[in-house]
């Protein structure tokens, strides 16, 4: 075979082959950092409706759009005219230059007052807010400054500054508790422990991480070069290391023959399905095809050729001896429960896809972002007061040239679901003007989501362009997961065109319709266990299920490749719990969206293996023992390479 002629050219040359590796992981990780900046870092649904709002707002305004405003509570007796002028007078001064308010105190507008008739909001759009890391970072600064500056120009109100940033903010700082590094440490040993007791040796361990981090540097290097002609979403920098670490193990784990095979086709397999993907309109789908496309290529070229090195230093003996060891652990191939209740597995498989249908896409509702903080005492002051959560998230109407905002804004609210709509005199450029449209329900919920359509229909013969960072999650469901029933398939049928050519239909099939249940259940997990479950998020961000999902398809299409190609069923189950271990260590922690996403790699790295141990049986194998190790001899042959052509000449009669 092909791949044979490789490894031993490689061998022959493996000192050079070597420092091609070694150049990669350092002239590449050096490059891969510095064209980070090339990603696209707004986390927003290009080209929806939506996005052409906030652009044109941006280019107009200098900030609001895709950015949700800082909200200022204060608790005073702000009717009178004298506190009224004081309250604009201070939030003038203190919100910065370039910066836009909006409040009581301007418009006279008791939508901006709570029950207790005593407190107000404010809407502060900071001048320097803009839909990426920075812009983000300096509304978070922000806050910190417009809460010190009002609460020394008004000593005698109770002064408080939330909004969604400040909150994010809040969890960040917060860092994990005592029981969260507890769980983060015993996560870091748990994967220590799977590694050595599955590879036995030091360089069995290292060799793993070592094709892992070559992976992802080159792949990242590869996704930024295409960041240079098409928008690329920042989210590749945590699809690539996941991804490549997971299988990076899994293909460690298998006999050398077996690797190159498996390498070959499940590679080009998820290189078919994540092409199709690349193709797509949307950024965030386009984004996901490219990274996993990158991951699928490099990690192929590290397996063929960085591999036999690797294991040439090992040497044989390493090799069966970690095979026979991790055979003496069956707990870390997460096979016995699958084995036993063959048919409960798939029936939870099954109801995990199915919950994936009541996914609601969206940032977290802001009550389940963090449990305590400044940002949170503000929120709760609102809710005391009887404001509702949607004015953390308002929606900003631009006007064209020639239109009449108070005309546009008596209009929007009447739209059932809006609180209040104002058109501040002071937001006017160039003959446009915008109107602030706060929604009594956040955008993530149905009641929101419902109030942004009706708005739009209300508004659609106005020539009026509806934005705000409440409209970011209906562009993402209508441009992106609008795309997936058309996607998925094409990407499903790319991967059973690859596998079946190489393998077969039968195992073509069981292959595909394992990585779609797992990136199913993958999503159906995040489902249950945070819209569902006692967090409460009431949604899951938007892009998380896309990253995950992909993980999971690519993961489960290399173990069902080596399963079929005859390699241990032990291997897939290290791989999943590594890969669990690896991300939970990482990201277990108060910030809600960063949990979002580990959970669901650890799910979808799981429910990889699991689709995988239910689907793809090989015939007159037994089940999670490669045939290979299945009897240890007295006399070990002269290379694993002989026995794995022995077993293929067995299988084949030959």
């Amino acid at each position: 075979m092909w791949t044979e002629r490789v490894r031993t050219a490689v061998l022959r040359h493996r000192a050079a082959v070597g420092v091609v590796w070694l150049l990669v992981l350092l002239l590449g990780g050096a490059t891969a950092v510095l064209g980070l900046g090339r990603l696209d870092q707004s986390f927003t649904a290009s080209g929806g409706p939506g996005h052409r709002a906030n652009l044109a707002v941006q280019e107009r305004y200098g900030n609001g759009a895709a950015v949700a405003p800082l909200v200022a509570v204060v608790t005073w007796d702000v009717r009178t005219r004298e506190s009224a002028e004081r309250l604009a007078d201070a939030l003038d001064r203190v919100a910065g230059p370039g910066a836009r308010t909006v409040s009581y105190a301007g418009t006279g507008d008791e939508g901006f007052l709570g029950a207790d008739g005593r407190t107000a909001y404010a809407l502060v759009y900071p001048g320097a807010g803009k839909p990426d890391l920075a812009g983000l970072a300096a509304v978070e600064e922000a806050a910190v400054s417009l809460r010190a500056g009002l609460r020394s120009a008004l000593p005698e109100a109770r002064v408080e500054v939330t909004g969604v940033l400040p909150l994010q903010h809040d969890s960040a700082l917060a860092g994990p508790g005592a029981a969260a590094l507890a769980v983060k440490a015993a996560c870091a040993l748990g994967l220590l422990l799977v590694l050595v007791l599955a590879f036995r040796s030091t360089l069995g361990v290292l060799a793993p991480l070592l094709l892992a981090a070559v992976t992802s540097v080159g792949a990242l290097v590869l996704v930024e070069a295409v960041a240079g002609f098409a928008e690329i979403s920042f989210v590749v920098v945590y699809l690539v290391p996941v991804t490549a670490f997971v299988v990076a193990v899994h293909r460690w784990a298998q006999p050398p023959g077996t690797a190159d095979r498996s390498a070959v086709t499940g590679g080009a397999a998820g290189a078919a399905a994540c092409a199709v993907l690349a193709v797509c309109p949307a950024a965030f789908l386009r984004s996901v095809g490219v990274a996993g496309l990158a991951v699928c290529a490099v990690g192929t070229a590290a397996a063929l050729t960085l591999t036999p090195v690797l294991r040439s230093v090992a040497g044989p003996v390493a090799g069966l001896r970690s095979a026979r060891r991790a055979r003496a652990f069956p707990a870390v191939g997460l096979v016995r429960p699958a084995r036993a209740l063959p048919a409960v597995g798939l029936v939870l498989l099954v109801l995990l896809t199915g919950a994936a249908t009541q996914l609601r896409v969206g940032n977290p509702e802001a009550r389940a972002l963090v449990a305590s903080g400044p940002a949170r005492d503000g929120l709760d002051r609102l809710a005391a007061a009887g404001v509702p959560s949607g004015v953390l998230n308002p929606l900003e109407l631009l006007v064209p040239e020639g239109g009449d905002a108070a005309e546009v804004a008596a209009r929007a609210a009447r739209v059932p679901g809006v609180l209040l709509a104002a058109a501040p005199a002071a937001w006017q450029r160039s003959g446009s003007a915008l109107v602030v449209v706060v929604p009594a329900e956040e955008p993530m919920t149905a009641a929101g989501a419902g109030t942004v359509t009706a708005l739009r229909s209300a508004l659609a013969d106005t020539g009026v362009l509806v934005g705000g960072s409440g409209v970011v999650d209906r562009d993402l469901v209508d441009g992106v997961y609008g795309l997936l029933p058309y996607a998925v398939p094409l990407a499903a049928l790319a991967a059973f065109g690859v596998v079946a050519r190489r393998l077969g239909p039968g195992p073509a099939a069981r292959a595909v319709l394992g990585g779609l249940l797992a990136a199913g259940a993958s999503a159906g997990a995040l489902v249950v266990v945070w819209q569902w479950g006692p967090a409460g998020t009431g949604a899951v961000t938007g892009w998380v299920p896309l990253v995950v999902g992909a993980f999971a398809f690519c993961v489960s299409l290399e173990r069902s490749a080596a399963s079929a190609s005859g390699g241990p069923g032990w291997a897939g189950g290290v791989a999943a719990v590594a890969g669990a271990l690896a991300v939970l260590a990482v990201g277990i922690g108060p910030q809600v969206e960063l949990a979002l996403l580990v959970s669901g790699f650890a799910a979808g790295a799981v429910a990889a293996v699991a689709s995988g141990r239910l689907l793809v049986v090989r015939a007159g194998v037994r089940p999670g023992v490669h045939p290979n190790w299945s009897r240890p001899r007295r006399s070990l042959p002269s290379s694993i390479d002989d026995r794995d052509h022995e077993f293929d000449r067995s299988r084949h009669g030959r």
